[in-house]
Formats: C-alpha cells, sequence, structure tokens
C-alpha cells in the first residue's frame, strides 16, 4: 500500500529562476530540497572544494596529527584496520596513500568478514604486536571497540580511533546520555557530541580525508597531492549511503569529474570490464556497478584483493582481477536472489502473526549478504527488518530499518541480547548466541512503537506536472540537481490519466516493459517500467488509463533524441 504526498512548500519561483539563470521547475525543486537561503542555493548549484570546512574544527585531529608526525618522523611501524565494506576499503586507502607519501612506515588490514567479523579485534591486535607494529590507526570502525582498544593500550600500542559511526551510549538514571567512548589515545569521530565540526554526515573515508588533509597542512605538504584521492571518495560516499548534502554532496561531483581521468590502475581495469572507461559516470553507476564489485571481494572472498587492485601498476594483472570481482558480483546477486526468496516467505508469516520487526533466520546464507536481503526484503514489505545467519561463532546478522524506526537505538534497549552489535538508524549489524534468537524477536517486537500507519510507503511527490510541459532544455537542467542519493533523491513527477495506447515487452526475463502514451492534449511520449511483464498484466486487466509517477530522460538510438518517462509508482483508473 502507498500514500502519495505531493509537495507544496512556497518561495518566488519566479525571482530564484531569473537569479541563478535556471528553470522555474528547478527553482521548485531546489526548494522541496530545503535549500531556502541564497547562499544555500549558491552552495547547492556551484559549490567547490573551497567550501569544505577546516578539518581542524574536527574534535581529535589536532592531536592525532601530533601524533602521527612524530611516528612518521621516528619510523615507527604504523598499521590501519578498516572495515571490509567500500568505505572501508576506500577509508583504508586514503590513508594509506596519503601517509606514505609522507614517508610513513605504513601497512594496512582488512578484517575478513567471516573469521574476523566486523572492525578492530583482540586477534587482529595480537597479530601486529605479532609484527612489531607500533601505532594503529582505524577508520570506519573502532568507535564501539572499547574491550579490542583497552586490549591494545595495556600492551603498549599508540591508539587512533577514525571513524563516522553513532558513539556508543548509556542512559543515566536521570535520562540523559553518556557517551561511552574506547580508551584510545585519540579519537576522531564527528557524531561525537563535543565535536564542533559541522558537517557531522560525513562517511569513514570522509573523516580519513580531512585527517589527511590537516596531516598534509601541518607537514607543509600541498594538499593538491590528495585530490586524485577524491575520485575514491566519491565511491565510498554514494556507497554507504551518507546524506548527498552539503560536503558529501561537493565530494561527490569533484570525484565524478576525476574518476574518468584517473590515472589509478586497478581503477581503470575496473571501469575497463564494465565498458564505462569513457562514459559520463553518475551516482548510479558508483552505487550500482563500481561499489557492488568491491563489496563482493569482501562478501564473498576477501576485500584485502580490492586493496591490492587499487595498488597495482600494471593494466594486464588489473584487468585479471577486475574480472575476477565483476565474477564475484554475479554470484551474489544470485545468492542474493534466492535468499531474498526465502526471507519473503518467512515475512508473510511473521507479519501475519502481527510482528512489527521482522527477524529472519537463515542458517544457510552466506553471512555477507544479509543486509543486501534484509535491505530488499525491507523495500518489499515496508517494515524494519533483520536476517540472522549461522555463523564461524554462534549467529551473525544485519538489519536494514524505515525513516520511523531507529534500529541502532532500539537495540541499545536490549544491548543484553547481543554478544556485539553497532550501526545506524537505518542499518545495524549484530552477533548473538544461537539460543537468544527467539529471545531477539520477542525483546524487538515488545519493545517497538511503531503504528499501523508507519508500514504504509510514503511517494513524496515534487511537482504534480504533466507531460505535456516536458522539453529537451528542462531535462537537460535536471542534471544540475546530480548528484542523486539520500536526502538528494532524484525529482519525481506525477501524470495523471495518461491513455495507454501499445504496450511492449523486452528483456530476457520479460521484465522491461514499454509503453507508448498519450496525454489529453495529444502529447504522445514513452513510458518504461521495471517489472515483470506477469505481475504488470496482472494489474491493468483490461484498463487503457494509468496515473504514474516519473522521471523524465532523453533516449538517444540510432542519432535520433527522444523524451522519454521512467515510470516509478502507478495504478491503473477507469475511463
Amino acid at each position: 500500500m502507498e500514500q502519495w504526498f505531493i509537495y507544496k512548500k512556497k518561495a518566488d519561483f519566479q525571482k530564484i529562476a531569473k537569479q541563478f539563470h535556471i528553470d522555474p521547475v528547478i527553482a521548485r525543486l531546489i526548494r522541496n530540497r530545503e535549500i531556502i537561503q541564497e547562499d544555500e542555493i549558491r552552495k547547492y548549484l556551484y559549490g567547490n572544494l573551497s567550501e569544505i570546512s577546516n578539518p581542524f574544527l574536527m574534535k581529535g585531529i589536532r592531536e592525532g596529527i601530533e601524533i602521527l608526525k612524530q611516528k612518521i618522523h621516528e619510523k615507527k611501524k604504523i598499521r590501519i584496520i578498516s572495515d571490509y565494506d567500500v568505505d572501508g576499503i576506500v577509508s583504508n586507502y586514503i590513508l594509506l596513500k596519503g601517509i606514505d607519501n609522507l614517508g610513513g612506515r605504513i601497512d594496512f588490514t582488512i578484517p575478513n568478514r567471516v573469521t574476523d567479523g566486523y572492525g578492530i579485534n583482540e586477534h587482529l591486535i595480537e597479530k601486529a604486536l605479532k609484527d612489531q607494529v607500533d601505532t594503529i590507526i582505524t577508520c570506519d570502525n573502532g568507535i564501539a571497540a572499547k574491550e579490542a582498544v583497552s586490549f591494545g593500550k595495556s600492551n603498549g600500542l599508540t591508539m587512533i580511533i577514525t571513524d563516522h559511526h553513532e558513539v556508543p551510549f548509556e542512559i543515566l538514571k536521570d535520562g540523559s546520555r553518556r557517551e561511552i567512548l574506547p580508551p584510545a589515545d585519540v579519537v576522531i569521530d564527528p557524531k561525537q557530541k563535543e565535536c564542533s565540526y559541522p558537517y557531522p554526515y560525513l562517511c569513514g573515508a570522509g573523516v580519513a580525508f580531512q585527517f589527511m588533509r590537516a596531516l598534509y597542512h601541518e607537514m607543509g605538504k600541498d594538499q593538491k597531492e590528495l585530490e586524485p584521492l577524491l575520485a575514491f571518495l566519491a565511491i565510498a560516499t554514494v556507497c554507504d549511503v551518507v546524506d548527498l548534502t552539503g560536503e558529501n554532496r561537493i565530494f561527490v561531483k569533484e570525484g565524478l569529474k576525476r574518476i574518468s581521468e584517473t590515472q589509478n590502475t586497478g581503477l581503470r581495469a575496473l571501469l575497463k570490464v564494465h565498458e564505462m572507461e569513457h562514459k559520463d559516470l553518475k551516482s548510479y553507476d558508483l552505487g550500482f556497478v563500481i561499489g557492488p564489485c568491491m563489496n563482493a571481494s569482501g562478501r564473498l572472498d576477501t576485500a584485502e584483493r580490492v586493496m591490492y587492485l587499487f595498488l597495482e601498476n600494471d593494466m594486464e594483472t588489473a584487468l585479471v582481477t577486475a574480472q575476477e570481482l565483476k565474477d564475484l558480483n554475479e554470484q551474489r546477486k544470485r545468492l542474493t536472489e534466492e535468499g531474498v526468496e526465502q526471507s519473503l516467505e518467512q515475512a508473510e508469516k511473521y507479519l501475519e502473526s502481527g510482528d512489527k520487526v521482522l527477524v529472519i533466520y537463515l542458517p544457510q546464507c552466506h553471512e555477507s549478504i544479509a543486509g543486501i536481503i534484509a535491505g530488499r526484503v525491507k523495500d518489499r514489505v515496508h517494515h524494519p527488518v533483520f536476517v540472522l545467519t549461522d555463523a564461524e561463532e554462534g549467529i551473525k546478522g544485519s538489519g536494514r530499518s524505515i525513516e520511523q524506526y531507529s534500529m541502532f537505538e532500539e537495540m541499545m534497549k536490549i544491548g543484553d541480547v547481543f554478544t556485539k552489535f553497532g550501526g545506524h538508524p537505518m542499518a545495524a549489524g549484530c552477533s548473538m548466541e544461537k539460543e537468544m534468537i527467539n529471545i531477539f524477536r520477542d525483546k524487538i517486537n515488545e519493545n517497538c512503537s511503531l503504528k499501523e500507519e508507519d508500514f504504509i510507503k510514503k511517494v513524496h511527490i515534487d511537482i504534480d506536472m504533466p507531460i505535456d510541459y516536458l522539453n529537451l532544455d528542462l531535462i537537460q537542467q535536471l542534471s544540475i540537481l546530480e548528484p542523486f542519493g539520500k536526502e538528494n533523491k532524484k525529482p519525481l513527477f506525477a501524470h495523471r490519466k495518461l491513455r495507454i495506447e501499445k504496450v511492449m515487452v523486452f528483456g530476457k526475463g520479460k521484465n522491461v516493459i514499454k509503453l507508448s502514451l498519450k496525454s489529453s492534449q495529444g502529447t504522445r511520449i514513452d513510458g518504461m517500467i521495471f517489472e515483470e511483464e506477469d505481475s504488470f498484466r496482472e494489474k491493468m486487466g483490461d484498463k487503457r488509463l494509468i496515473t504514474c509517477t516519473y522521471y523524465p530522460v532523453i533516449n538517444e538510438y540510432q542519432g535520433y533524441i527522444s523524451l522519454q518517462i521512467n515510470i516509478q509508482n502507478y495504478f491503473f483508473t477507469e475511463e
């Protein structure tokens, strides 16, 4: 079930359009994203690297630099330990390249998802001690690793934590919260309560990049030498699904400009195996093509393969690795489809029994794809979803949430159920003993305060705009709103009662539907729906009028240019 809402936000759209030389429709779309003040609009449209905040505003960075300067000067052995997802890999790469370029004695480790689990742990610290490492820097993890950091410190290691995740807390008797920080030498995380950094929504790679900017400034190195890393930072920012606003938006825009001209052999190879080396890349390409290949390595093999790909200088070798990553991702897709099908069967059962938060147990599922499956099921049923699976030690799981439910906060309330957990409002990971599965399911639902209306998917439409208003110039102007992503979603328009003149079906799975459409004013346009034919035909029946939400695109085929709409949501109506 869906509820459609049309934004009714007001502003002088003609004035904004004239001032910034844009179409009034574009001005309305910007207003819908709560960008109101003149300076905000200018930054949204034309923001660049000069507007990224001073990294020294981030709590802990100045102290972290002083430590690193000394360690680099004394040639102490430094090791980076990251997460195994795209953000973790890129954070690791940014720190590695940055410190290596400054003459640091640096290496890296990326935990194996299956044998090590998430983030820094005692096993990895023991290995560092055996390798005579002096200093450990975490990235995209560590903020919740109190025990592991304590173990490292008690064994004489210098510990620098860089992270962007929510800070664990305890609720005091008076109802206030007290942060629980790891006892590291330095903690750098813009989510800390006392951090004055003005934009706390960076991904882990964004925090790492700002750390390196500050270090380069202090060591008299030109920060422009870090700019090639923006291509990688853009990938991490999109793939970690942080808000594409403010500084994140600038990082992605600047990174997209640099990807096609990257000199990194591994990244060029990854683009080449996807036939994208000459393409004008968008955030979609990073989030749904490049990123998943990088993630597949950490899910089904080891994420260190991606790091070695980015450190490779021989193109032939890089192309072999890039193709292997692409093949791994195809395998991951197949496993995911099977897991989603099995999960939906369980979801139906739990929904019928009244569960508001779905805890699905797939013992045979590869633990690395539990989060993807949870996300797909969440999108289908619009309930918070956890997918649990058997791991080497007990049970591991990943959760994906809806906007009305802060997953991390709710897990904090029942923390005794888990052996380990962490995450964001919209996504989380956890470990537990097998006998706790049903207790977890019961407790997470007992504490849930969601109401029935929270489970209705809400579709927010930017403008109720008939296709008769579409033209080439307007569609081309839509590109200035990119990159699209979280908190800067692709605009959504609506048209009521388009007549369907013809239905054509394409694709191996008969899941690409092309409609020949006509408005009441006589305007004709093609509309694309990506859905299985049987499902579409069943909904359509003998009705010939469709009301839909859409995004307009320019279709180029054999030198012929035409306008087309990609249909997102729809329903049929009678004559």
